[in-house]
């Protein structure tokens, strides 16, 4: 009779340990198919980077550049006469002492001379409620709780 169980026992560990490796099996299966997936993923998004800097590349080649400056822009070569020292500039002239006339904001407040005031857009802000009140109506609320 002690044998018989020990039989059974030394059985159901068994399969219990083959239910548990199929387990780690099925899911080791789930994750190696989602390393593939994203492996593949990676690959593909590496090529899409590599025909991306070929295309920058051929964008970005100052020949290329250089044949459409001289076809789309009437571009002049840099004149030695044409640059200055900053001591030989001006002096910035000296700025205004009022502020500038705005021709705009004098026709504004003329029209609002002639208009009535209007009513304030704001409304007033309701006053914020004080630490007692919410303490109150928390309790309140507490209160009318039944118990569970």
């Amino acid at each position: 009779m002690v044998m018989r169980f020990i039989h059974l026992t030394v059985v159901a560990a068994l399969v219990a340990a083959a239910v548990g490796v199929y387990t780690i099996k099925f899911e080791s299966t789930v994750r190696a198919q989602q390393v593939a997936r994203l492996a593949a993923e990676i690959k593909r998004e590496r090529d899409t980077i590599a025909a991306l800097r070929a295309e920058w590349a051929l964008l970005d080649n100052p020949a290329r550049m250089q044949a459409l400056v001289h076809r789309h822009l009437a571009l002049k070569m840099l004149d030695p006469a044409q640059i200055e020292h900053l001591d030989s500039l001006p002096e910035r002239p000296p700025m205004p002492a009022g502020p500038p006339a705005d021709a705009i904001a004098n026709i504004i407040d003329a029209l609002e001379g002639e208009l009535a005031p209007a009513p304030p857009l704001r409304q007033p802000r309701p006053q914020p409620a004080r630490r007692g009140d919410w303490h109150e109506m928390a309790s309140r609320r507490i209160q009318a709780c039944p118990p569970p």
